[in-house]
């Protein structure tokens, strides 16, 4: 009870400099919290998504999946012959056709397209009584002819779509106009998909190509039948083997496997940067507590010359900081739910919505987060915890401190070299991997090792590094810069660990930023040096017939390039088997790609039963130029095909390859089979570049699904999507950099209190107030530049080596974003000034005299 009752007068004597390290569990618990929390209700709103929508049992084409496109980009279908059959089968209440489809693209009047920018379907099909599960008509009615169409509210609401506005679809057979005749809202969250449905002739037609066919069929059960009897009468009917049959919740299972590793992806990903922002976190706390014990030596003498034990010492201690635990954590919780809502709404700006009804917070939510948070508070308490039980009653009430200390720093210092060392090996190791697979667990390794190794050497690189920033910034400052230096220098340990909380999350800043900048350089020098075609044409669904036929028809064009994928198995002529996917190609890709060839050359590859294989491929398998490969085309036959080329795979693009003409392609696979484009090429004619571009435009222009682009156009989109990402990636670090500056600022504060009879005896004899701000402003500088100069300095070496890896897929350019690099570091000098605003001004308020008199 003594102990307890010292904990709770300890922590509300010191309630302010508790406070910032309880942000910092706050903060940490709460991006935690939050993450699980939108996880969680984005995993809730699919789920009631599937589950609404799904009939008792549905019967589909036996290789359809409900995540995936077939190549030719013509959904799966079964005849409406099955669904007569269905109808009679025991047990089946009602059952009807249903036509869907993915590979479609709808667009506006003004030729806007209406799909998500989010990554969800665009959906066309007809409407079916089954969709009254998940959707009500609100305005207007389903429609009743070809030329009718009706879209779901949310697409409405966002496009300014009403009633008789035209809409034009395009699919793969072809495309159509029809006006809007129905609103249809959904019962359930949508989480951004745009729908449109049409009468069911139209959908058959128009999104099959055919009518008479079915993409799905719905079977509802009568009363009494359960989903699992029902599907085995079904498949009686129909005959085991002929399609596939799913109940409800097979269905359901299907559909959020398709999710889940997207979600998951997410989850994780967040978390690792709240697992960051945690890390952080211990330095703050480490010091916090190192600080306050240090600040009650002599209170903690006396307690040990009255009677109280070494463990009574260091349980109050871990008592403070299970208190400050378990108050962040509380608090963190809470804001985390705030943050999870937060999320929703800036996903609904972006395209998905998702509706707080679905909010989720499971009760393993608070859980975790109360664990988290005070079992870290307590794991970076123990330290300090266990140096003040081993102070004995006389040096304690001496101040003398630990006489250990100078050991366990030479200790501290030798176990950081070692480590840092051993990271060191292991990147250079990373850096002379012959392949990326295995060097990139051994960057792994070497990341973790030189990032331990330098938070626990940081002490000793301390001292060498500040008065390298000392003798470059400080000097000008006289004696006030010589006082913050140090200030700085006084107790190396606790510099050392302010500065590590800065240095994790820069250096993971200078890293990404090498990474991506390597990327980009590499991919623009590979084009530079690879691509001969003027113009790349592709877009987030593979390039329909009449956009194809536009693009063959566009004026100032020498020629244009069509470029398929289809899987299919390969046998070498050892035996050997492997699905691998097969590029086909029209002749002048060669021109369009200069592809370099270790063996033959690439155009001969588009010769007749020809083709070519990458240097992994023919290694691998013991291929050489001229065997003669088995390859069994998907949806086709078996082809014979000699090896006129292999490609050497030390590139960026098209790594792995392995091309054919597309005559040859045609020869095996059926023309209802044939894979449409994934991608074109142009090349203008000589001098006509210019207008060639502004034709090839205006062409697809009614094809807004597809961008055009020449190769400063790729580059600078290549630029952009690594740069957003990136930028996702920093604003993720924020939270981390926000934490490690709530550090400086109580390392700061505690520092000042520290100090105080200090402070009032330099102001005693001049220092003026404007003098002692300036020098804890400086002193907080160096701290920030001291932990910048370390990450940023890491995080290129860890870039570097990560750069030789990705030099072996043939992204060969290291590239230094410099400015990037010194935005950073000169950005640290403005966070340490930030840091100091609140402990330089209330060291200036302080009274001289009182400040003389502290004990």
């Amino acid at each position: 009870m003594t102990v307890l009752k010292t904990s709770m007068r300890n922590f509300f004597a010191h309630k302010g400099r508790m406070a910032l390290s309880a942000i910092a569990v706050l903060l940490s618990v709460a991006f935690v919290c939050g993450t699980l929390v939108f996880t969680d209700t984005m995993d809730t709103t699919f789920d009631r998504l599937f589950s609404v929508t799904a009939s008792d049992v549905t019967v589909a084409p036996k290789d359809a999946k409900s995540d995936e496109t077939p190549q030719n980009g013509v959904p799966l279908s079964l005849p409406a012959s099955a669904l007569k059959r269905v109808t009679a089968a025991d047990g089946v209440k009602s059952a009807e056709g249903s036509v869907s489809s993915m590979n479609v693209t709808v667009v506006d009047s003004h030729n806007d397209n209406m799909g998500s920018t989010t990554g969800a379907p665009t959906i066309a099909g007809n409407w079916t009584n089954n969709d009254l599960r998940s959707m009500e008509i609100s305005s207007g009615h389903a429609p009743r002819g070809p030329d009718e169409a009706m879209v779901d509210a949310d697409t409405a609401d966002k496009h300014h779509l009403k009633m008789g506005d035209e809409l034009r679809t395009i699919a793969q057979t072809g495309d159509f106009t029809a006006r809007i005749v129905g609103i249809a809202t959904f019962k359930v969250t949508n989480p951004g998909a745009a729908v449109v449905y049409f009468d069911t002739p139209t959908a058959q037609r128009e999104l099959l190509g055919t009518t008479g066919r079915f993409t799905q069929i719905n079977v509802n059960a009568a009363v009494g039948v359960s989903d699992e009897q029902l599907k085995r009468n079904v498949v009686q009917t129909l005959g085991a083997g002929t399609y596939k049959f799913q109940t409800a919740k097979e269905n359901a299972d299907e559909n959020r496997a398709g999710v889940g590793e997207f979600m998951n992806v997410i989850k994780y990903a967040m978390l690792g940067f709240a697992g960051i922002a945690f890390l952080v976190g211990i330095f703050l706390i480490i010091n916090t507590f190192s600080m306050l014990v240090a600040q009650r030596t002599r209170e903690i003498g006396l307690m040990r010359a009255i009677g109280s034990s070494r463990g009574q010492v260091n349980r109050s201690v871990l008592v403070e900081a299970l208190l400050l635990g378990f108050v962040g954590s509380i608090l963190g919780v809470g804001a985390g739910v705030g943050i999870a809502i937060g999320l929703m709404k800036l996903m609904g700006a972006a395209g998905m919505d998702l509706s707080t009804r679905d909010l989720t917070v499971k009760a393993t939510t608070p859980v975790v987060g109360l664990l988290l948070g005070v079992i870290v508070t307590v794991l970076a308490a123990y330290l300090p915890a266990r140096r003040a039980g081993k102070v004995s009653p006389m040096a304690a009430l001496r101040d003398a401190g630990t006489p250990a200390d100078r050991r366990a720093g030479l200790v501290r210092a030798l176990i950081g070299l070692v480590l840092t060392g051993a990271g060191a090996a292991a990147l250079y190791a990373a850096a002379t991997a012959k392949k990326a697979s295995d060097g990139s667990l051994v960057l792994g390794a070497g990341i973790v090792l030189t990032l331990i190794g330098f938070v626990v050497i940081g002490p000793l690189l301390a001292g060498g590094v500040v008065r390298l920033i000392s003798a470059v910034l400080l000097r000008a400052f006289g004696p006030v810069g010589r006082l913050a230096e140090r200030n700085a220098l006084r107790n190396p340990r606790r510099t050392g660990a302010t500065g590590a909380a800065l240095m994790i999350g820069l250096a993971l800043v200078a890293c990404l930023s090498v990474v991506g900048s390597s990327m980009v350089a590499s991919a623009t020098s590979e084009l530079d040096k690879s691509v001969g075609a003027d113009f790349i044409v592709e877009g987030n669904q593979r390039i329909v017939p009449k956009a194809e036929q536009a693009m063959e028809h566009s004026p100032g064009l020498a020629h244009v390039t069509r470029y398929k994928m289809l899987d299919a198995t390969l046998t070498s002529p050892d035996g050997r088997t492997k699905e691998w996917p097969v590029t086909a190609a029209d002749p002048s890709y060669a021109q369009d790609l200069r592809r370099a060839t270790t063996q033959g050359t690439l155009s001969a590859a588009y010769g007749k039963d020809a083709m070519s294989v990458g240097t992994d491929y023919a290694k691998k398998y013991g291929v050489h130029l001229g065997d003669t490969l088995t390859v069994a085309f998907k949806g086709g036959d078996t082809a014979k095909l000699k090896v006129a080329a292999i490609t050497d795979d030390a590139t960026a693009i098209d790594q792995g390859a392995h091309y054919m003409s597309i005559a040859t392609m045609e020869k095996y696979v059926p023309a209802d089979r044939i894979p449409p484009n994934v991608i074109m090429f142009a090349k203008a004619k000589e001098g006509q570049e210019k207008q060639a571009y502004a034709a090839l435009k205006k062409s697809l222009k009614p094809y807004p699904q597809y961008q055009v682009r020449d190769q400063t156009d790729y580059k600078q989109e290549l630029k952009d999507q690594i740069g957003q990402l990136l930028n996702m990636v920093y604003g993720l670090l924020a939270l981390a950099i926000i934490v490690a500056v709530l550090g400086v600022v109580n390392t700061l504060a505690l520092s000042v209190v520290e100090r105080t009879r200090e402070i009032g005896l330099m102001r005693a004899i001049g220092l003026s107030r404007r003098q002692l701000r300036r020098m804890i402003r400086l002193e907080s500088v160096v701290i920030a530049l001291f932990g910048a100069l370390l990450g940023l300095g890491l995080g290129m070496g860890w870039g570097a080596t990560a750069q030789k890896l990705l030099a072996l897929e043939g992204l060969g350019v290291l590239d230094i974003p410099w400015p990037t690099i010194i935005g950073v570091f000169l950005g640290s000098a403005l966070v340490g000034l930030f840091a100091a605003l609140i402990p330089a001004f209330r060291a200036g308020r302080m009274n001289v005299l009182n400040a003389i008199a502290t004990d």
